[in-house]
C-alpha cells in the first residue's frame, strides 16, 4: 500500500489484503479489510464531528467499533470495525422493495429512539445554515451534480440564491437523533434485519424530516435508473410514508432535499 498511514494503524492492519471502496460520494480515501475499514480524509467539521459521533453512539446504536482515532499535519485517520451484511441498495434488496422499505422505515426508528440529551452535536437548521453559509462564501458547492431543476430557468440563480431562500423559509422542527444522510448505501442489511449505520459525519440531533427526504429522494434516485442504470418499475417510494405511518410534509421534504444541494 502506498498510501501514507501513520504507524499505530498500521500495526493494527498489519498485510492484511484490502481494496477501495468506490461508492461513496463523499472525498476521503475509504480502504476496506474483510473485518475492519480505514476511512482517510481531511480535517473538517464533518470528518471531527464523525469520530465524536460514533465515541458516544458506541452504546447506543449499531455503528462500527473505533479501533483507532487518529490525526496528523490535518488529516483524521479514522480505524473501525466492518459492518456486515449488505447495502440496502443491493439488487436483491431492491428486488423486493416492500421490504426494503420495511427495513428503512425501520432504521429511522432505531435512530429516532436514541436519547438526545446528551447528544454531542446538533444539526438543526440554524447550524447548518451557519455552515452552508461558510460553503457558499468559499465556493464550495457546486451545480453540475445539484438535482434537475434546483438551479436554472425553473429554479434558483445560485447556491447564494438557494441559502436566501432556506433561510427565508426554515421551518418548525421536531427533534430526533439524525443520521444527517439516510441514503441506501449508508443502511447496512444481515438476515432480513437492520444490522448498522455507517458514514456518520452528519449524525446528530436534527429534525426528523431530515432523514425522511433524503430517505425518500434515495429510494427515488435507485429505483429510477439514476444509480445502477437500472430501472425498477412501478415502484413507488411513498411506500415509505405507510411504513412510517405518517402523512408526509412534503414542505419540510422539499426543504430538506434543498439543504443538502449545500453540502
Amino acid at each position: 500500500m502506498n498510501l501514507y498511514i501513520p504507524e499505530n494503524i498500521r500495526k493494527i492492519i498489519g498485510s492484511r489484503p484490502y481494496s477501495l471502496d468506490a461508492i461513496g460520494m463523499s472525498d476521503s480515501q475509504v480502504i476496506c479489510f474483510d473485518d475492519m475499514v480505514l476511512k482517510i480524509e481531511k480535517q473538517g467539521e464533518e470528518s471531527d464531528n464523525e469520530h465524536r459521533i460514533m465515541f458516544w453512539l458506541a452504546d447506543k446504536l449499531s455503528v462500527p467499533k473505533i479501533l483507532c482515532s487518529y490525526k496528523e499535519d490535518g488529516i483524521n485517520y479514522l480505524l473501525m470495525s466492518r459492518i456486515m451484511g449488505e447495502m440496502s441498495c443491493s439488487p436483491k434488496l431492491l428486488e423486493n422493495p416492500k421490504e426494503l422499505v420495511r427495513l428503512l422505515a425501520k432504521g429511522l426508528k432505531m435512530l429516532w429512539s436514541v436519547d438526545i440529551s446528551d447528544c454531542p452535536h446538533s444539526n438543526s437548521i440554524e447550524n447548518k445554515l451557519k455552515l452552508a453559509e461558510f460553503r457558499v462564501q468559499s465556493n464550495l458547492c457546486g451545480m453540475e451534480d445539484a438535482e434537475p431543476k434546483t438551479y436554472g430557468k425553473k429554479g434558483f440563480e445560485s447556491p447564494a440564491k438557494l441559502l436566501e431562500w432556506l433561510k427565508e423559509n426554515k421551518p418548525d422542527e421536531e427533534l430526533v437523533f439524525s443520521h444527517g444522510d439516510y441514503c441506501l448505501p449508508n443502511i447496512f442489511i444481515k438476515d432480513n434485519n437492520v444490522n448498522g449505520f455507517i458514514d456518520l459525519g452528519r449524525s446528530g440531533v436534527a429534525d426528523k424530516y431530515q432523514d425522511i427526504a433524503l430517505c425518500y429522494r434515495s429510494l427515488q434516485h435507485n429505483y429510477n435508473g439514476s444509480y445502477g442504470g437500472k430501472i425498477y418499475e412501478d415502484f413507488n417510494p411513498e411506500l415509505l410514508f405507510n411504513e412510517l405511518g405518517i402523512l408526509p410534509d412534503w414542505d419540510k421534504i422539499k426543504y430538506y432535499i434543498l439543504m443538502d444541494e449545500l453540502f
